[in-house]
């Protein structure tokens, strides 16, 4: 019966691979990303809901204006640079998962550590950023900003603030341990044994979840 049913879907899509025909561990990968997307998408929501019903909000121009070395008056340059690093690291993750279809491991190696190394580095940026808001005053509970208006402006945005972006923060954090998991079996040739390089696809899966997670951070809380 197994048989027959496969012969059916070569036979439906010309004798090509299913489009069904796909690794259970990816599969659940995407669901597990979904979920995830889900509550992401939750919190934007409600930020968004809270953020265009208020008569006031903070400008993002005044609020993240300091850059470490340089003092402030630079507004959402240092964010910019967190952006950038991200964006690179995502790079450097299709290039490990590009390595790992071609049994490249030291390519996988190479790509795998820079990734690691970039992901850290967007850590430190944003513990270096939340100290420094903490510093002026900014906690959960506490909004020593000013609306753009000039007038006083109420907990929510750093309620959100710091609630957001801790979260995605954490699934930074999540995926550097993940890249050093995958970086260690590497190196122990737990994948030339296998034969395949998969898991490093799912975990580029999760690292560009969440880089493009980041895009709508940054969009809403820096630049509206």
């Amino acid at each position: 019966m197994a048989t027959t049913t496969v012969a059916v879907n070569q036979k439906m899509w010309g004798g090509g691979k299913s489009p069904f025909n796909i690794e259970y561990g990816k599969v659940m990968m995407w669901y597990f990303l979904m979920s995830d997307a889900f509550t992401f998408g939750a919190f934007l929501i409600s930020y968004g809901t809270i953020r265009f019903s208020s008569n006031g909000w903070p400008d993002p121009n005044e609020v993240f204006q300091s850059f470490p070395g340089l003092g402030s008056g630079l507004p959402l340059m240092f964010v910019s640079l967190m952006t950038f690093i991200l964006i690179v690291s995502s790079v450097t993750m299709v290039l490990a998962v590009h390595a790992g279809h071609n049994m490249d491991k030291n390519g996988v190696v190479k790509n795998l550590i820079l990734t690691i190394v970039f992901g850290a580095a967007f850590l430190g940026c944003q513990a270096w950023e939340w100290t420094h808001l903490h510093h002026e005053g900014a906690w959960w509970g506490a909004n020593p900003f000013l609306n753009a208006d000039g007038t006083a402006s109420s907990t929510n945005f750093t309620n959100y603030f710091f609630t957001i972006t801790g979260f995605h923060g954490f699934h930074v954090l999540s995926g550097v341990v993940i890249n050093i998991v995958m970086l260690i079996m590497t190196l122990t040739d737990t994948f030339e044994k296998r034969g395949h390089y998969l898991m490093i696809e799912k975990a580029g899966l999760y690292w560009h979840f969440v880089d493009l997670v980041w895009v709508f951070v940054f969009t809403c809380f820096y630049l509206i």
